[in-house]
């Protein structure tokens, strides 16, 4: 069964990291209503959603994804690029471990889930400031035994490597050129986002639905034309706090 692992806002959340946004005032209300809608979407797509809550002095902590890489054979607790979530894996991890074998990846090595875009057996990394060189190699070195291959991509001015693009299809990358390397995607169709839309490269796959921040209007319009069916859904405040639609969840399939 498809299985997601999320977590409850944090009272904490307008204390949240910030590295290329400004900070703006975060309605602590309206962001659990709308992680109470996203949560509901995914359960509504046929996903068992597991909700968290032990993290909860914790800023970042409704941002789930950064924490670990879920793989069919293995699940790899990250090394944060940002110190102060460190704590945040333990938690994590004991979950996981229900589901996976788990690895770890240890400093000097840093990296964030977001920066991962895993299409197939190949695993795109982001260069970001949340995510190093070596994080690469030791992330090479924990997933080539089960047949994936690394890729490196440059990243600028965002903060993950899914911030400025993911996938629409297994053949498909949504994405802002201006912030992502596009020719380590060369081999897949790309579809560019509005220059005013920068934020809209980031979407969840869930099945044959793509969702997507309601606010992206004008790339919502642009991905249906292409015949994908998407699901809007408001994670404005979450966007203040410089995340995206797949920062608040890890989805993986459990036995």
């Amino acid at each position: 069964m498809i299985t997601a692992i999320t977590h409850r806002p944090s009272s904490k959340l307008t204390e949240c990291n910030l590295t290329f946004l400004p900070k703006s005032q975060i309605d602590l209300k309206l962001a659990l209503d709308q992680h109470k809608v996203y949560c509901q979407t995914l359960e509504d797509l046929g996903i068992k959603v597991i909700t968290l809550t032990e993290n909860s002095s914790m800023p970042d902590s409704v941002f789930v994804e950064d924490t670990a890489l879920v793989l069919d054979e293995i699940a790899i607790i990250t090394s944060m690029g940002a110190s102060s979530r460190k704590p945040e894996s333990a938690l994590i991890e004991n979950t996981l471990k229900e589901f996976r074998n788990t690895e770890r990846i240890s400093p000097p090595a840093r990296i964030d889930g977001g920066d991962v875009l895993r299409l197939g057996k190949k695993l795109f990394v982001g260069n970001s400031t949340r995510t190093n060189k070596k994080a690469v190699r030791a992330l090479h070195k924990l997933v080539s035994p089960y047949g994936y291959e690394v890729i490196r991509v440059k990243v600028s001015d965002c903060l993950h490597l899914k911030t400025g693009c993911s996938s629409l299809d297994d053949n498909t990358i949504l994405i802002n050129p201006d912030w992502i390397n596009r020719d380590s995607f060369k081999e897949f169709k790309q579809i560019e986002v509005p220059v005013d839309e920068p934020f809209a490269g980031c979407v969840l796959r869930v099945g044959d639905t793509v969702l997507m921040h309601s606010g992206f209007k004008r790339t919502i319009k642009l991905v249906e034309k292409y015949g994908f069916n998407v699901r809007p859904i408001d994670i404005s405040e979450f966007q203040k706090a410089e995340a995206g639609i797949t920062c608040m969840s890890i989805i993986f399939e459990a036995d």
